[in-house]
């Protein structure tokens, strides 16, 4: 899936801030709806329509919520309002035949054909991108409001130190931006895959 949201900033993190490891997969998904914005491979998936976003992510976070082992992981504020969510596949785990075709119908039916479409020629392209045994990071991404305030470092930060080790972590990303920052966390290139106007940088890191 395409990765990395808005708000993956260098900056200190507030103190009444805390970690969630079972938010609600429609928050967190309504959340980073509202993240991925300006993220170019979801803004090629689903064009400028909020609604046809908010659908897609709720259809997709469903799906995954099914999987064996599934993580999602929030930063929420005192009152538990999501402020930054994180959603991470381990290795090896696919969703059955069944949620595939329930995925598809929902993403066809809210979303359009289109947007059906272009999510399984990212999900080809990406297909197999995977060191072996790696996780995941499907998503992360922050509240936009809190933009450069550290949400995104330190959600990132916890994902890094608590999945499992020794292993490895991967992702993808259309944004060019989000290059330097995860090589920042230790992730390295290890390809680039031209897909319409999209260019895919496949990263992994070293969990130890």
């Amino acid at each position: 899936m395409p990765e990395a949201g808005a708000g993956m900033s260098e900056a200190g993190a507030g103190r009444s801030w805390r970690i969630d490891t079972d938010p609600d997969p429609a928050a967190c998904a309504d959340l980073l709806a509202a993240a991925f914005a300006r993220e170019p491979a979801v803004s090629w998936i689903c064009g400028d329509s909020p609604s046809v976003r908010t659908h897609w992510f709720r259809a997709t976070l469903r799906t995954h919520a099914g999987l064996d082992g599934a993580r999602r992981t929030a930063l929420v504020n005192t009152d538990g309002r999501l402020l930054a969510a994180a959603v991470l596949t381990p290795p090896g785990a696919t969703p059955a035949a069944g949620a595939r075709a329930l995925w598809a119908a929902r993403t066809g039916l809210r979303c359009g054909p289109r947007a059906l479409g272009r999510t399984l020629r990212y999900l080809d392209a990406t297909d197999g991108g995977a060191p072996p045994g790696a996780w995941t990071l499907e998503f992360v991404g922050v509240r936009p409001d809190l933009t450069g305030r550290g949400a995104g470092r330190l959600l990132l930060d916890h994902v890094l130190a608590t999945t499992p080790a020794p292993g490895s972590m991967y992702l993808t990303t259309a944004d060019p931006a989000n290059v330097p920052l995860y090589r920042h966390f230790g992730f390295a290139t290890l390809r680039q895959t031209p897909l319409g106007p999209l260019s895919v940088t496949s990263m992994a890191g070293t969990i130890t």
